[in-house]
């Protein structure tokens, strides 16, 4: 069963329809990839799941611990592990008062 005409003028015909169906396929891919592209480098990256809070001056020490996101948050926050940020809370580092980061890692 054959579905392609047998005449060359037809088969001509069939050939400058797909190769130029192709071109837009191909075009609206560049488009697609570019537009997607360009929304990764928009989008920030997610927080971190735990940061710590650092005081203010040259040798700020650690002040407070912080849930990722927390809306307290300054630029003078540092990244934790989970093991870091209970390590630090258990060695008395205040949580944070708003989002209690002592509660979400189940220290009372």
């Amino acid at each position: 069963m054959n579905d392609l005409p047998p005449d060359l003028p037809r088969l001509r015909t069939l050939e400058t329809w797909l190769a130029l169906t192709l071109d837009r396929v191909r075009q609206a891919i560049v488009i697609a990839e570019q537009r997607e592209a360009q929304q990764q480098r928009a989008a920030p990256p997610p927080p971190p799941d735990w940061v710590v809070q650092l005081g203010i001056g040259r040798e700020s020490h650690p002040v407070a611990v912080h849930v990722g996101g927390c809306r307290t948050v300054d630029q003078r926050a540092r990244p934790l592990s989970r093991d870091q940020a209970m390590r630090a809370l258990t060695e008395g580092l205040e949580p944070c008062a708003v989002c209690r980061p002592d509660t979400e890692l189940g220290i009372l």
